[in-house]
């Protein structure tokens, strides 16, 4: 659908391709099947390409994402090798002006964030970093030629998603792997394979099925949750399914597992217990093994990292783990890395440290709203949203799976399609009725932060120390356990918004949009509570908010999108 709206895009990178621009490393993939990640809002699109694999490596996504670009014609209105430093909302003429870090300044009416869950890289704070003389970098900017690792001594920093699929890699070639891990992850087997002609001829006219089945399912994958409890089902029974969920493709071991999985500390110890076996049964070192199996969380309640032989790698003679636990990193040296036991000596350094997710990314931009409060200020005890895509105080400004909005627990095309599709419908219906500001009320960012909150309580993820709940060890400031709950399950984007301001948001939840003309503060659609909702103010204050309650957006009349 064309809005005909003036657009203009600013990208860090020189080319298209997001994540998959940035995390060039050897071994990165989809852990989401290609078929379920792709494009769904083109039919000739999905008619058209063909993915290779079942779950398609990094090469093949750039290029998928190129064919994309260029089949629409999207660089048209991309700038490219462009920085955001800051933006700030003009209350006056109800604008955002956009500035990069060299400067250039563009004003636009609406101001659209697509930077990414897990897109603001961490480096260990290690004293000596920057003295090594080898090569080092992180994962998530990885180099465009490739790295060659044969013969090479290498250390990898990290035993995450990334860490797991770049170990296995390196340790192909390497003379000598170093594995540092602070730590471990329960992961599960990806088998992935090639996808033959019959398949894709299946594949190709079951789209429609394919996508159907994403939107029905907690997370948008095509794996649906058994729906019966771990614990009303025999020993043997559980058993047969955890084999047959191990050896089948993809998320089936996490989210088509038995449904009280995420919620039942019990059936959480019996599923754990059984990867725990798998893992013994893998890796031939005992001792090995048990450094290998997390003791701080459960199965699935940290995203779970899907890997191709990742624990054999540890039977291999150049395969070394370091215990950071028992054995912690002092420094960074010059050839290599001194733990308190021990000295490595490296050629290359890989750091798999991760992000500084959700929230990471908008921290780093100066985004002022009204009074000229900032977004990193507001959100400094933890995220404030309705319905992840608003802020209370920050009109205009809508972020596309943002915190709170399905940002970790998805399959992310999925869910950004869905947000894309109900910003469009709310801007098409400014449009329409001459409005030009759409602002979060604080009562409503309240109730639905709170509900946000009240869910995640539900489940185990809640309870564990991981990206998920904005914990990052490299960035002390937030710690183990933080306040910060930048997303949690089951809070994607209520399915309708009705054409826009209408009050039908999600049930339970009464509606916060309020449609306003921004020159005469008209308030067309009554709220649906007492005493309805009061016109925005002129200047609304923002404040620290209790633990439930939220608003929504407010809006004023139409003008020209400005570049």
């Amino acid at each position: 659908m064309t809005l005909g709206l003036s657009v203009r895009v600013f990208e860090t990178g020189t080319d298209v391709g997001g994540t998959w621009y940035w995390n060039r490393y050897p071994g990165a993939r989809f852990d989401s099947e290609s078929y379920s990640y792709g494009y769904s809002f083109s039919k000739e699109l999905l008619e058209e390409w063909n993915w290779s694999e079942h779950f398609s490596g990094q090469p093949e996504t750039l290029r998928y994402l190129n064919y994309v670009a260029d089949k629409f014609d999207l660089r048209k209105d991309i700038q490219f090798s462009s920085r955001i430093a800051s933006a700030a909302f003009d209350e006056v003429e109800g604008s955002w002006e956009v500035v990069t870090d060299e400067g250039t300044r563009s004003r636009a009416r609406f101001l659209i964030t697509a930077v990414g869950p897990l897109s603001a890289h961490t480096l260990p704070k290690i004293e000596g970093r920057d003295s090594f003389e080898g090569f080092a970098c992180h994962t998530a900017r990885w180099p465009h030629e490739p790295v060659d690792f044969t013969g090479k001594r290498v250390g990898v920093i990290g035993t995450g998603a990334t860490g797991v699929q770049v170990i296995h890699e390196v340790a192909k070639t390497a003379g000598r792997l170093t594995v540092f891990q602070l730590q471990p992850n329960f992961c599960a087997p990806l088998h992935n394979s090639v996808i033959d002609e019959r398949t894709q001829r299946e594949i190709h006219a079951s789209y429609p099925e394919i996508f159907d089945k994403c939107r029905a399912s907690h997370g948008a994958f095509i794996h649906q949750a058994d729906p019966r409890s771990a614990l009303e089902v025999s020993a043997e029974e559980r058993e047969a399914l955890w084999e047959k969920l191990y050896s089948e493709p993809g998320f089936g071991i996490w989210m088509g597992n038995f449904n009280d999985i995420f919620v039942n500390e019990e059936s959480n110890a019996l599923m754990t217990e059984f990867i725990i076996r798998k893992i013994r049964e893998r890796v031939s070192d005992l001792e090995i093994a048990e450094k290998l199996v997390p003791k701080d969380h459960g199965f699935g309640t940290r995203r779970v990292p899907l890997e191709t032989q990742y624990y054999e790698v540890y039977n291999q003679d150049n395969v070394e783990l370091v215990d950071l636990n028992e054995n912690p990193i002092d420094r960074i040296a010059p050839r290599g890395i001194r733990t308190r036991l021990a000295e490595y000596e490296l050629d290359i350094i890989i750091y798999a440290t991760g992000f500084d997710a959700i929230t990471g990314a908008f921290d780093r931009i100066e985004i002022r709203g009204e009074e000229g409060t900032t977004l990193k200020e507001k959100w400094a005890n933890g995220p404030r949203t309705y319905l992840g895509l608003q802020s209370a105080g920050f009109p205009n400004l809508l972020t596309l799976v943002g915190p709170h909005n399905a940002a970790t627990f998805c399959n992310i095309p999925r869910c950004i399609e869905q947000n894309v599709e109900w910003v469009t419908d709310l801007v098409r219906y400014m449009r329409d009725k001459n409005y030009t500001r759409v602002a979060a009320t604080l009562e409503a960012e309240d109730e639905w932060t709170g509900h946000v909150y009240d869910i995640a309580s539900l489940t185990l993820l809640s309870k564990t120390a991981s990206w998920f709940t904005g914990v990052n060890l490299n960035l002390p400031k937030k710690g183990p356990r933080s306040r910060n709950l930048p997303d949690t399950p089951n809070t994607r984007l209520p399915p309708t918004l009705s054409g826009g301001c209408d009050g039908s948001v999600a049930p339970g939840l009464e509606s916060g949009l309020v449609c306003w003309d921004f020159l005469t503060r008209r308030n067309e659609f009554p709220v649906p509570r007492s005493q309805g909702l009061p016109p925005p103010p002129s200047s609304p204050r923002v404040r620290r908010l209790p633990r439930r309650g939220l608003q929504e957006p407010a809006v004023s009349s139409r003008s020209p999108l400005r570049r």
